[in-house]
């Protein structure tokens, strides 16, 4: 739902047949919403590059990696959570507001959580390809802008964190390949010997924590 359909729909009531519509509607996004609008993306995305990095590929599986991510994107989201709930979700349930307030004040804490997180070339981006004149003002920017800088913002972030975690396991597998070409096993895949190494040293810098940690360190 854009900023303009909210002005059009005023401050009336939604239909019931309307609001069940627009619940419906809102469901069938929710998955692209928690993927790309909260820390989910983020997250995901640097733990695919540890697991890869690992030389694990299939381990952990997929459902625990989702998993993994959707508990910390609970911990980090939180707070914005709390706030949508005291400043959209209580006075709607006491009716003080109808459904189209609700929706507007529970997209602000959400919406300065994104912008907080977003990179200014990108929202420079997508303002220059609607030839629209810069917001003074971090809530002057519409939700149908803030989602997609947000996203490519999340995405450049989680590659620059997953080039940084790759970088060890890269000098590993280097050496691991020298180290073979140097004693003439050339016929042994350098992983068979990296992979081992790889998982000590992962287990000994305490992987998994230095990973949730940086990743809940890296939102500000």
């Amino acid at each position: 739902m854009s900023d303009d359909l909210l002005k059009l729909l005023g401050e009336q009531p939604l239909a019931p047949g309307v609001r069940v519509l627009l619940g419906l509607a809102l469901l069938s996004l929710l998955p692209a919403i928690v993927t790309t609008a909260t820390s989910f993306l983020r997250t995901i995305v640097v733990l695919s590059f540890v697991r890869q990095g690992v030389g694990t590929p299939q381990t952990p599986p997929n459902q625990v990696i989702v998993g993994l991510a959707l508990f910390l994107t609970l911990f980090t989201m939180s707070p914005v959570l709390d706030e949508m709930r005291v400043q959209a979700y209580e006075p709607f349930q006491r009716g003080e507001i109808t459904d189209v307030q609700a929706f507007e004040r529970a997209s602000v804490p959400l919406k300065r959580f994104m912008l907080r997180e977003t990179r200014e070339a990108d929202l420079e981006l997508f303002y220059d390809a609607t030839h629209r004149a810069l917001p003074a003002t971090p809530d002057e920017v519409p939700l149908s802008i803030a989602l997609p800088a947000f996203a490519v913002s999340e995405l450049t972030t989680a590659f620059q964190m997953g080039a940084t975690l790759l970088l060890p396991f890269l000098v590993v597998d280097l050496v691991v390949a020298t180290l073979l070409m140097s004693m003439g096993m050339m016929m042994v895949p350098p992983t068979t010997m990296s992979l081992p190494l790889k998982l000590l040293l992962f287990v000994l810098c305490d992987g998994w924590n230095l990973v949730a940690g940086t990743i809940l360190r890296s939102f500000s």
